[in-house]
């Protein structure tokens, strides 16, 4: 029999102690691992998300909001603002590019954005199949999307007003798909994107019904007119996307929209900072957690091996008799513990995964957005490296009494 064999059955003599220890040692590395790796996982696909977009223009509110809605498209926009706006800021010689954005419509929960060409370029998206739009009402969608709704080229879907999926209130108007991005691991995957006169034309045509409802039959075509004439300058949008051509433009262009227009100015990567400074007090708090978990499953380690060290202190006396070294002993005694670091570690491992899919499964579910798992190899280096440091602690101090262990007395206290 080997000491492997040896250690395993003594784990198995004692279940209840074996089971704790590693159960209460395995929650704590799976909760270090699994928060670490979503926390990166998250702050990496957000910023992985932001593509050339250096500031977001649009109305006034929450700056934290524009970016959510506006550029990773998981909150509700803050308002519109003139389709004007686009063309004076694309004429400052520090704007390198204004992409106008507009969206409030959704097919099956995925949101229709109309922009122009400049916005595939900003996720340096690249067509699997089809073309780009060149009439209204035609739309490119993206690769999650064609994926998950089971529409092709060709197809034709009609949208329904707002951002969550709603059935009741759809457009009578149809949209025809005529391309799919590539993967990009990008909001754009889950987008669908059409032009700004596909959008501007659904919305106008339902106004128009409803306007038509309402009104007398004689002042009917008297608005219409009045309509037509005004229309170029009722033209909204609900942001626009714009990236510099030097460091001066970050450094100046916001201060001056937010202090001399009604519009306001936020930078993206600052924002998520922000958001990520206050998500980092529920990491470390829950990181804190898994540490005195981790404490106390060391010290319910070490109560277990010394424990068993005073209970068969006549076995451990009799070996030595029989010509087993201290080192022997030392080795047969710290392997029971090393074997319940390792099957912890490997559950804590086990245990991490399966929460991280649970989480992202319900991140897909509720945003519609695929979290890629990444890891930093370091800083799980350094967690498991602080794991077994006081684990392996926990053990040389339970085998202590090993090494003051007086023979001759244990056996004669024995008979």
């Amino acid at each position: 029999m080997n000491n492997w064999t040896l250690s395993l059955k003594n784990l198995l003599h004692k279940p209840l102690y074996a089971f704790l220890s590693i159960f209460a040692l395995s929650i704590s590395v799976g909760l270090l691992l699994g928060i670490q790796q979503l926390d990166i996982s998250i702050q990496n696909q957000f910023e992985n998300g932001l593509g050339d977009i250096e500031m977001v223009v649009g109305a006034k509110g929450s700056p934290l909001q524009l970016v959510l809605s506006s550029v990773l498209h998981i909150d509700n926009p803050t308002g519109n603002i003139p389709f004007s706006e686009v063309e004076k800021m694309s004429k400052n010689p520090m704007v390198k590019k204004a992409v106008p954005i507009s969206y409030g419509d959704n097919y099956k929960g995925y949101r229709i954005v109309g922009s122009t060409f400049d916005f595939g370029d900003i996720y340096k998206a690249k067509l699997l199949k089809g073309r780009e739009i060149e009439n209204s009402m035609e739309a490119v969608l993206g690769n999650d999307v064609a994926q998950r709704s089971g529409l092709k080229i060709g197809d034709k879907f009609v949208s329904s007003h707002g951002l969550t999926q709603n059935s009741i209130e759809e457009h009578d108007q149809s949209f025809k798909v005529v391309g799919i991005y590539k993967t990009t691991h990008k909001v754009i995957d889950r987008l669908i994107v059409t032009n700004l006169e596909s959008i501007w034309n659904v919305h106008e045509h339902g106004e128009e019904h409803i306007e038509e409802e309402n009104d007398e039959v004689d002042h009917r075509h008297e608005h219409e007119k009045e309509h037509d004439n005004h229309k170029e300058d009722t033209k909204e949008i609900t942001s626009i996307l714009v990236s510099f051509k030097n460091p001066m433009g970050y450094m100046t262009f916001p201060r001056r929209i937010n202090t001399t227009t009604n519009m306001q100015a936020a930078l993206p990567k600052y924002e998520l900072q922000r958001l990520f400074r206050f998500t980092g007090v529920g990491v470390k708090a829950i990181s804190w957690i898994a540490y005195i978990i981790l404490l106390i499953s060391c010290i319910t380690i070490f109560i277990s091996i010394y424990k068993m060290v005073k209970e068969r202190a006549f076995d451990l006396a009799l070996m030595r008799t029989y010509g087993a070294s201290n080192f022997q002993i030392i080795y047969i005694v710290a392997l029971e513990g090393f074997v319940m670091v390792l099957a912890s570690l490997l559950f804590g491992f086990l245990f991490s995964q399966l929460g991280l899919l649970f989480i992202v499964n319900m991140f897909k579910s509720q945003f519609q957005q695929d979290v890629v798992l990444t890891f930093s190899r370091n800083q799980m280096i350094e967690t498991l490296l602080i794991v077994t440091v006081i684990s392996i602690l926990s053990i040389l101090l339970a085998i202590l009494p090993l090494l003051k262990m007086n023979i001759s007395k244990i056996i004669s206290d024995e008979k």
